[in-house]
């Protein structure tokens, strides 16, 4: 269900372009818009509505560095999806992972940068599980808004924790063995 954002798509353009993505990097734990390397590439990008400082600019800057940090697609799914294919068969490990990604879920617009950074380097920590950018940046442009920002963290959560949960088939499978 994921429309293609054209700034994404620009983005994607870019992932064989080893200069391109050092210069996005360089903004990975700087406030958006704040590292000069990254202006030729998001400047032009951006559109006229995303005045210096407004949120957009700053989800503009803030994705840029996060592709550049794991430029690996997918085309469906969202953080929720790409945090659940990370699940284990250890409870332990699964609960780390659950606390990481609650800590995303409930992160305060103007802490944001912080724990989306971490979670990309999760997830291109574990086998490289490819994010959905395109899906990402429109949820990302929502998280400043009261109204829709709750939309969008239960539409992760409800990923999350159905594509975590075992199927009802291998349930059965498991009751029957014991």
């Amino acid at each position: 269900m994921s429309n293609k954002h054209s700034f994404v798509t620009y983005l994607e353009t870019l992932a064989d372009d080893r200069a391109a993505l050092a210069a996005l990097r360089r903004g990975l734990g700087q406030p958006p818009g704040t590292v000069p390397d990254m202006h030729r590439y998001v400047i032009r990008r951006l559109p006229d509505y995303a005045y210096p400082g407004s949120w957009t600019e700053q989800v503009y800057y803030l994705i840029a560095a996060m592709y550049a940090l794991h430029p690996k697609s997918a085309t469906d799914g969202n953080l929720g999806t790409h945090f659940a294919r990370t699940l284990d068969p250890n409870p332990d490990y699964n609960t780390a992972v659950e606390r990481r990604f609650t800590a995303l879920l409930t992160a305060h617009p103007e802490d944001l940068p912080f724990y989306l950074r971490q979670a990309i380097s999760f997830l291109r920590s574990k086998d490289e599980v490819a994010v959905n950018w395109h899906q990402l940046m429109w949820d990302i442009l929502k998280w400043d808004d009261p109204d829709r920002a709750p939309q969008v963290q239960k539409r992760w959560a409800a990923q999350f924790w159905r594509k975590g949960q075992a199927k009802p088939e291998e349930e059965t499978a498991v009751a029957e063995t014991n």
